[in-house]
Formats: C-alpha cells, structure tokens, sequence
C-alpha cells in the first residue's frame, strides 16, 4: 500500500467519532461552568414514567370494554314489555346475535370491521329505543308502539305532560328523550366498535368463542332448556323482534287493500230513508261514551267497591223513574286510550283498531249511525267536551254541528286532561239543546272526567249550582294533584274508581231530572284503562246499556240478551263492537229482522 492511501486512511480515521468509548477519568476534560446543572436536570427529565398511571389506564380499559360487552348484552336479551323485567329468567339468557354479529363481522377486511360494528351499534341502538317506546305502549295502550302509524300520539302525549307537569315540564321531559334516544345511539356504537377492536387483538380466540356460543346456543336450543319459569335460555328475541317488526309492517300495507274491499261491503248502504231507524222516530237518541269504563271497573275487586254500589242505586232510581234499563258487553278494538278508534268502530260498524284503518274510514263514504240518523230526518249533533281544536272528521260522520269546549261557555277550570266536568256539559246540554222545543236529534257525546290521569278531579254538586263552572275553581284547587297519585297504585286504582263513580252519579241524576219519554240513551265505555290500573292480560271488554220510558221501544230490544239494570250479568253477551251497528239498525228498522244484516250489498 502506497503511503499517500495510508496517510489518507489515517487522516479518515482520526476524524470519525469513537462509539462511545467512555474516557479515563484521569484524561477527562473539565466540564464547562453550568454543565453539571444541565445535565442533571436532562437526566431529570430523562427519568422513566412510573408505572402507576399505566396501570390505571389498563384499568379504566377493561372496565369499559366490560360495560360495552354489558351494555350490548342486556340490548340483546331486552324485552319489550316492562313487566318482563321483573322476571329472573329474563337475565339468564344466551343472544344468538351477539355470536353470529362478532364472527360475521371479523371476516370484513380491514376498516370495514369497525365501520360495520358502528352500523349495528347504532342498529341495535334503534330496536332498544323502539322497545322502550313499546314497553311505553304496553303501559298505556296495552299494545305495541307502531313504527309507521303512531308517531301521530305524540302530540297527544305531549298535551297530556302540559297538563300533568306544566309546559315548562313538558319541555323539559322533551329535551330528556331526545337527550336520551342520543345518549343510546353514541354509547351503543361506541361499545360494539370497541368490542371488535378487543375482538381483532385476539382474533383466534374470538373466532373459538363465537363458534363454542354459537353450538351451546343450538343445544340449549334443541333441548329447550329453561330455567326460570318457560323463558328460554336461548335467546333470540331481538332476531325475532326485528322479523315481527318488518312482518307488521308488512301485513299493514295488505290490510290497506282488505280494509277497503270490507269498508265497501255494507247492507245498509242503499238502504231508502223511510226505511232507516223507523222504530225510533220523534225519538231524541243520545249515544253517550264514558272514557276509559271498562269491565274491570265492575268486577275487579280492586276497582269495584263504590262502582258496583253506584249501578245498583241507580237502577233503583231509574226504575222508580219509569225507565227501563237492559245492559250487556262490547269487546274494544283498543285498550288505555286511543278513543277516537272505538268510538269510529261502533258508528260505522267497521274494526277500527289501528290508525290507518281510522283514516281510511274517515276519508269513505260509509254509512254511519250518525248519517244514518241525519238520512232519516233526525238532527244529528255531537258534544265534545274533550275537544279544543277543529275536527274536520264531524264532516265525515254525518253532523249538522259539533259542540266542543271552545263553544260551550265553560268559565271554570279544567281537570288536568279533561277541559270541563261532565256535570257541566250535561248542564249546558240541557239548558242549550235538550230543554228548548227541538226537533227529533241524534247526539253523541264522549264524556271525558274519567280520562287519565283521574286527578284532580271534578265532584258532582247540586244542578242549580253549576252555572258557567266557576265553582270548580275551589274544587280543582283542593283536588289531588297527578305527582301524588301516579307513585302509588292503590291511590291510582282509588282515584281512578272515583272517576267513573262520579260520571255515572251524573249521567243517572241527569237522567231522572231531566229525561221523558222520548229520551232513548246508550252509554259504555270506549276502552278499559292502561294495564298500571287493571294490569297485564285484562280483558279489552267494555259495559254497554240501553234505557228508555217507551216499553213499545225497549221491547224491541228484548232478543239482544241483556241484563236488566244497569249492571251486566258476567254471562251476558259479548258482541265486538263493530257488530252494534247492524244490530241496532236492524232492530229499530221496519222489520226487526236480524237475517237482514247478512243481505248482500246493493250494488
């Protein structure tokens, strides 16, 4: 090697840092002034993080990743119905979808698997927020919530909070569910995203998990294994809940169409005038609703003391007052509310149970009681107390006015949902429509003290004393306020009880003072009270009577198999409502004749 390449070399080699090498200390060349401060404080800042914090945060991991997995697992084995949550087997459950979910989801590429556990958090999301408004339903309709056709009730939900609680309240309670439906879509995502990241860090074993659930799921299955009462340990009620929703759905839009060729078969359709109602004519016929009076009202034990008490006085009264009384039972299309549909079912002798059915019909030509009355001469009216706005519908049922709380000159009160008491619209009834030289009328009139929530509520006073309702001002002010009845169900059942006692005391006063002999009245119930006052699995059966001076009248009437009185026999007759129509028309036509209802339609 020449000398200039190993000078070269040399001269590279001196110029190229030592790999730390430490220097004798001995050779070690004094540090700078300040040196030694700096370099402490770097080994300061240079000091390893304790271990503690990082123990925390795997903590605080596992206790979300717990609540997510809790959190998706009581969405999946979640009922529909709040009684169901007091059953123990409700919580021993094995979700299907859960198994089936996870896996499926795992074999996404990439982003995909996260992108779709979101989607079907927020799936989920969407059925457990439904089931709460069906756990809702069931509560005060004894029905599920309709995802199509009910979103309608809420304006009626949110006049009834106004009453309860205030619009301050109402407001308020508004906020909280939408706070609430957010609330459930975010954390529902968030924990079925975060279990699929748990889920591809340890991929093989929850691939082993969702195969071993899954063939648990199918024995269990198989063998039918339960272990609280007949709740199956293999779940699948949200697959199921899904499937009975889309099915509902799907039988609505075929009813559409079964109800439109049933709306169009009618016997009394082409009916001549001078053969309609010819057994009631110069007759004033009144068809009276007493809301939410139902069959519970008169045999549940809970319910009855004091009602049974007030049938009894009053067919005594009625009697000494020449009436003849004959009572018996209609099933309801509806139960805890929605009125408006039984009242359609028994005048237009159709079965109106859902809201499409309500708003086909009122968008028909068919034959109702009330145009039936209006085609035979009669003038036809309705009193609705209940009401605060326009009905449009009055057209559709045939009446020549419609009476309501904005036109009757109620100056008092109102009773939490109810505008005015029913002794006052009795009154103003009298003194406006019913005492006045009137021609022959037909009147239907829903009262509605007994309407939810049955507090404060109206008491029954001397007639010469109800003048425009004033008076009720004291009355309402001392009465019992919603808050203290609605946490207790002995004080609901009470107050509830009181409320039909205090309808039927005034519907009999009225009655005696001021019925003759062409009054001819029937009064029932439109639909039993929600299942927090008769309970789960009552019957949807509402009382019906009849009564009236006339006994020419009254025995036509006597094949129907009632009861006398104003209390139904157990064992009287059960007739759907939508069979009243026809069966009255036929037994106030000209014939009597009860095959006349089977006679095809004229065409």
């Amino acid at each position: 090697m020449s000398g200039s390449v190993r000078e070269a070399l040399a001269a590279r080699f001196r110029n190229t840092p030592r790999a730390e090498s430490p220097e004798p200390a001995a050779t070690a060349e004094p540090a700078e002034p300040g040196a030694t401060a700096d370099s402490e404080a770097t080994a300061a800042t240079e000091e390893p993080v304790p271990a503690e914090p990082s123990r925390l945060r795997r903590i605080v991991g596992q206790v979300l990743t717990g609540s997510a997995v809790l959190l998706i697992f009581a969405a999946l084995i979640m009922p529909n119905i709040l009684a169901r949550l007091e059953r123990p087997g409700t919580y021993v459950r094995l979700p299907i979808e859960g198994f089936v979910a996870i896996g499926l989801v795992l074999l996404l590429p990439g982003r995909w698997k996260r992108i779709a556990a979101g989607v079907l958090g927020a799936g989920l999301a969407v059925i457990t927020i439904e089931k709460l408004l069906d756990m809702g339903f069931h509560a005060t309709l004894s029905r599920p919530f309709d995802p199509i056709l009910d979103w309608v009730l809420f304006d009626d939900a949110q006049s009834f909070l106004e009453d309860s609680v205030g619009r301050a309240g109402a407001i308020g309670a508004l906020i909280g569910v939408i706070l609430l439906a957010v609330a459930i879509l975010a954390l529902m995502s968030l924990a079925a995203v975060r279990i699929v990241k748990l889920a591809e860090r340890h991929r093989r074993a929850t691939f082993g998990t969702a195969l071993t659930g899954t063939a648990v799921w199918v024995v269990l299955l198989l063998l039918g294994v339960q272990v609280f009462g007949s709740i199956p340990v293999a779940a699948r009620s949200s697959a199921m809940y899904v499937w009975d929703r889309a099915h509902s759905v799907k039988a609505g839009l075929h009813d559409e169409a079964a109800f439109e060729k049933l709306a169009a078969t009618d016997a009394f359709a082409d009916t001549p005038s001078d053969q309609l109602l010819t057994g009631l004519r110069g007759k004033d016929v009144m068809v009276v609703f007493v809301e939410s009076y139902g069959r519970s009202a008169i045999e549940d034990p809970a319910l009855n003391p004091g009602t049974t008490e007030v049938l009894a006085e009053g067919t005594e009264t009625l009697k000494k007052a020449g009436y003849v009384t004959r009572s018996g039972w209609l099933g309801s299309p509806t139960a805890g509310g929605g009125s408006w549909l039984a009242h359609s079912t028994l005048l237009s002798g159709l079965w109106i149970n859902k809201q499409n059915r309500y708003r086909n019909l009122t968008s028909s030509n068919r034959l109702t009681l009330t145009s039936a009355f209006k085609k035979a001469g009669f003038d036809t009216m309705s009193v609705m107390p209940g009401a605060t706005r326009a009905w449009p519908e009055g057209n559709f049922y045939g009446y020549n006015r419609v009476y309501d709380s904005r036109n009757t000159g109620y100056r008092g009160p109102a009773f939490s949902w109810s505008p005015q008491p029913d002794q006052y619209t009795l009154s103003w009834f009298e003194k406006n429509v019913h005492g006045p030289a009137h021609p022959p009328m037909f009147v239907e009139m829903p009262l509605v003290s007994s309407h939810t929530p049955w507090a404060p509520l109206p008491q029954f006073i001397d007639w010469k004393d109800v003048g425009d309702g004033s008076i009720n001002q004291g009355i309402s002010e001392e009465g019992k306020k919603v808050g203290k009845i609605w946490g207790n169900p002995e004080k609901l059942r009470h107050e509830y009880a009181r409320s039909i006692q205090y309808t039927l005391t005034t519907l009999v006063s009225w009655l005696e003072l001021y019925g003759d002999e062409n009054t001819v009245l029937v009064f029932l119930g439109d639909h039993q009270p929600s299942s927090l006052v008769v309970g789960d699995g009552a019957s949807r059966d509402v009382p019906i009577t009849i009564l009236g001076k006339d006994r020419a009248v009254m025995a036509k009437a006597a094949d129907w198999g009632w009861t006398d009185g104003l209390k139904p026999d157990p064992k009287a007759p059960v007739w759907q409502m939508d069979q009243f129509r026809d069966r009255f028309l036929t037994t106030f036509g000209p014939s009597g004749d009860a095959n006349r209802v089977l006679a095809p339609p004229k065409h």
